[in-house]
């Protein structure tokens, strides 16, 4: 498979993947890879990143992606490029998981040197608010969230505007 993308320093956070040539939707641009671990073992992981990341004053830092109810991708190795790739509530790419392996895949045609994204699709919970957006579209939520979760955010921030304004 030829490579589609290279890395350089990204307007949204840190180093990002960018089109070496302009990719067409439905083309499968990277794997996720990484060490297969059980759900346990991806939890564990995940909160050493967290709290490395936090020391660090960096924001995220985790690379831990469920694959399955069963196991997860530790992709804070080396050779996982595509966990550079950062989110954006208006993505060019989605996560699709075929045959027990992660691929982002693009869902938009997408122009040579277009940075590659997609939606994290973090659930929305109580910590929504430590997740914030950044990607700067016509579409930003503000958060990093699913879509399927932004009618709740809406009516959750519609509360705290009526709460405040009390």
């Amino acid at each position: 498979m030829k490579k589609l993308w290279y890395k350089k320093k990204s307007s949204l956070h840190g180093s990002g993947l960018f089109a070496v040539s302009n990719i067409k939707k439905g083309d499968q641009v990277i794997q996720y890879i990484g060490d297969k671990v059980t759900k346990k073992e991806g939890d564990r992981r995940a909160d050493i990143q967290l709290k490395k990341a936090e020391k660090n004053k960096k924001n995220g830092m985790v690379y831990v992606f469920e694959l399955n109810k069963k196991y997860d991708i530790d992709g804070g190795v080396l050779r996982n490029h595509a966990r550079f790739i950062n989110h954006s509530c208006d993505p060019n790419c989605e996560v699709e998981i075929t045959n027990n392996e992660i691929w982002i895949s693009a869902i938009k045609n997408i122009k040579k040197d277009a940075e590659l994204t997609y939606n994290y699709g973090y659930p929305f919970d109580s910590d929504f608010e430590d997740h914030i957006c950044k990607c700067g579209t016509k579409k930003c939520v503000g958060y990093i969230l699913s879509d399927d979760d932004w009618p709740k955010l809406k009516k959750e921030l519609k509360k705290q505007k009526n709460t405040k304004s009390r």
